[in-house]
């Protein structure tokens, strides 16, 4: 940052008096500028038919990860709930009709500055396409899913997540709420 959104004077980064951490500081209006992670919202989409479960996953045609494979998510927007969020890249990502539940997983990935949230969702239907940013959009059960090819390493986690719940919920558990930091890349390059 150069420049003040307030008043266009040049900022500084400063540590600003009662704070620990350094800010950029309007050298003219003294605006503090405070940068907060962006948020990445989406869902797992499983169609279960007669016991089978399978996930809805994407092919990205965009980068990061080109041609990997990821659960339908993307940045939330201003003006949006994180519901409507993962909703709303569902849509745009898969084309999918979900029907949209719980809060799944919580992901923090503090080295480039997100947080990851991903809801439980039902497909309503088989009805799917690929968006502008999904080159594919298909069904994997947990076998078929080509795990060296998945995109992120909070992609991997929640659908591990997701199976191991599964097996729980099958037996007569529940679906969890899950959390888990990544502080560093886990991911060849």
């Amino acid at each position: 940052m150069k420049f003040c959104s307030v008043c266009a004077a040049p900022v500084a980064l400063k540590v600003p008096a009662d704070d620990t951490r350094e800010r950029f500081v309007c050298t003219d209006c003294g605006t503090i500028h405070y940068q907060n992670p962006n948020m990445v919202v989406g869902t797992l989409p499983i169609w279960n038919i007669a016991g089978e479960v399978k996930v809805l996953l994407c092919k990205r045609a965009i980068e990061p990860r080109y041609g990997y494979w990821t659960l339908p998510a993307g940045f939330m927007e201003n003006q949006e709930t994180c519901r409507q969020a993962a909703q709303r890249e569902t849509i745009e990502e898969a084309g999918a009709n979900i029907t949209l539940h719980e809060l799944f997983s919580v992901l923090s990935v503090p080295h480039v500055d997100q947080v990851h949230l991903f809801y439980r969702a039902t497909l309503i239907d088989t009805n799917y396409l690929a968006g502008t940013e999904s080159l594919e959009v298909a069904l994997f059960s947990e076998d078929e899913i080509p795990w060296n090819e998945i995109a992120f390493p909070t992609v991997s986690q929640t659908l591990k997540f997701f199976f191991e719940d599964l097996k729980k919920v099958r037996t007569g558990g529940q679906f969890s709420l899950h959390e888990h930091d990544f502080f560093k890349s886990h991911r060849p390059d």
